[in-house]
């Protein structure tokens, strides 16, 4: 018997695209990335359609830009019934499986609201965006907050603490054995007191590779969702990786003091920010970076894990294969910290699809320049397991093409990114109303237009600029190009797909074949003979 095609779909967190050997780092070490790049495709312009995690992740798992799903910051739950990747694969049988972290946060208002019990099946399924949590971890663990699986794998090491994420797995320790905390950047050249092996990375691969044993007497296709919490901060590796970088190996900073010279007053109020301020210090980028660059390698290692075991069964001509992240890191760059804003250091993503169909070999190895979101990885999956893509609900457009031949030429033009800062600071530095707190970003390759209401709009030519350091939103000779990427913009907000409950084929028939007559409402009809030549119409449209 053939055996069941599968999706796994591997996500770091925080993860920038320059920051691998294939995509251009000339120190970092991702032997094991860089081949699965030459298995496959991999994408150079690929955008996540808001960047920060939660917004990020649910566009991921709905398929659906953050205006159509509504979850604008970490933490704010999908409203119940709001569909999701879970609900499309399990219309054609795939399970839509959890290891690792999804920033999910249940709608509980809405499911009492429907006297949905959040322990029942249809519950958990809600609560975890349509996932079967084989094991969920959203990786920052400070006590006080629910303790996940993992402190019970430390303390049956024998890593005994009152909080073991914290403690171990996140902390270094000085000299003299004294505790160092590793949420702070001060910290970050210090190891993990855990050993490699018991550190997260590992542990998460090994309870995929756990899920995946178990599916094999299963039989079902599987959608597994392999969500690392690296190299997210807190910023500790453990050993080899905690010294395998140094200074030495960090590529130049990327940003001009022209950009703190009367900067857009979004951009400026983020400059100001705790995290920016203290991440374009030199000293905390030559103690984060080559951490940064540690936990990365520690991933690649991983990689190389799972790829042989997935060789070992057999599994590698059936599953397809994901690597990407939920967004990028400024690291310094730009004068900043974190994400947040749209420079190719947050907005950009590395994106690799290893399809193993002989219908993709004629692409393997190879890259691809389209314009590419994040919201395509959903209807590419429903496409590859042969299913229907719902694009009445599916905002994205699936990769199979691309993974199996040129560019359509219909490919999209823009890509576009949402942000909402209503919930940070900035807001309140800027004075503004908590629903005109928002940027949107309109990119069509070369130019990248930023919309920030109540202020003039960013923009940037990457084509002449292509670090970014010049905003030509206030330039007027740019005005052509500005009046060119709002009206895509006024045209993308005014057509979202919110059809979610009735197909377009079935908004097709209605009016194509005269269904309202054909259900007896007779509306605006002259007499019987004008009656009688559209039921004539009818029946002849039926036999075409």
């Amino acid at each position: 018997m053939a055996r069941a095609k599968n999706v796994l779909w591997i996500m770091c967190d925080q993860l920038r695209y320059d920051y691998l050997g294939c995509t251009g780092h000339p120190k970092l070490k991702t032997p094991n990335i860089d081949a699965m790049a030459k298995r496959g495709v991999l994408f150079t312009k690929a955008y996540v359609q808001s960047p920060i995690c939660g917004p990020s992740r649910m566009s991921f798992y709905t398929g659906r830009y953050m205006r159509s799903h509504g979850s604008h910051w970490n933490g704010w739950p999908l409203r119940v019934g709001e569909p999701t990747l879970g609900d499309h694969l399990k219309t054609i049988g795939v399970r839509n499986v959890l290891v690792g972290k999804t920033h999910m946060a249940p709608d509980i208002e809405g499911m009492k609201a429907l006297g949905i019990p959040p322990e029942s099946m249809i519950g958990v399924h809600v609560a975890e965006c349509g996932f079967e949590p084989y094991e969920r971890d959203d990786g920052l663990h400070p006590t006080g907050r629910p303790r996940p699986k993992y402190d019970e794998y430390l303390r049956q090491q024998g890593f005994e603490a009152t909080n073991p994420w914290e403690h171990w797995a996140n902390s270094g320790a000085a000299e003299d054995g004294s505790l160092q905390n590793g949420w702070l950047l001060v910290h970050a050249d210090k190891a993990a007191r855990v050993p490699d092996e018991h550190s997260e990375t590992p542990y998460m691969t090994r309870r995929a590779m756990d899920f995946i044993s178990e599916a094999e007497t299963d039989g079902r296709p599987w959608c597994l969702h392999l969500s690392y919490i690296k190299p997210h901060w807190p910023y500790i590796a453990p050993e080899p990786y905690a010294s395998m970088y140094s200074t030495d190996d960090m590529i130049p900073v990327i940003r001009s003091m022209r950009e703190r010279q009367n900067p857009h007053p979004v951009f400026g109020a983020y400059m100001d920010m705790r995290y920016s301020r203290n991440m374009a210090r030199d000293e905390a980028r030559e103690k984060v970076i080559p951490t940064y660059m540690g936990l990365i390698t520690q991933i690649d290692d991983q990689m190389g894990v799972l790829m042989n075991f997935l060789g070992e069964r057999g599994l590698l001509d059936t599953t397809m294969i994901v690597f990407t992240s939920d967004h990028g890191d400024y690291l310094g760059d730009h004068w900043m910290g974190e994400k947040d804003l749209f420079h190719e250091q947050s907005a950009k993503i590395p994106l690799i699809i290893i399809d193993p169909s002989r219908e993709a070999d004629a692409t393997r190895g190879t890259r691809s320049d389209a314009l590419v979101e994040g919201i395509d990885l959903a209807p590419t999956f429903v496409d590859y397991f042969g299913g229907k893509v719902p694009g009445h609900i599916l905002e994205g457009r699936s990769l199979l093409p691309l993974l199996r031949g040129p560019t359509p030429p219909d490919w999209r033009q823009i890509a576009f990114s949402e942000y909402d800062y209503s919930m940070q600071d900035v807001r309140l530095k800027l004075n503004q109303p908590i629903e005109r707190c928002r940027l949107f970003m309109v990119f069509d390759g070369r130019w990248k237009y930023i919309h920030a209401s109540g202020f003039r709009p960013m923009l940037y030519d990457l084509e002449t600029d292509p670090d970014e350091y010049v905003d030509r939103g206030d330039n007027p000779d740019c005005a052509g190009i500005i009046a060119r990427l709002q009206a895509e913009l006024f045209d993308w907000a005014l057509h979202p797909n919110d059809h979610i409950t009735t197909p377009r084929e079935k908004i097709a028939a209605y009016a194509d074949s005269q269904l309202q007559v054909k259900n007896g409402v007779l509306i605006g009809i002259w007499d019987e003979a004008e009656l009688t030549a559209i039921k004539d119409g009818i029946a002849q449209r039926a036999k075409m």
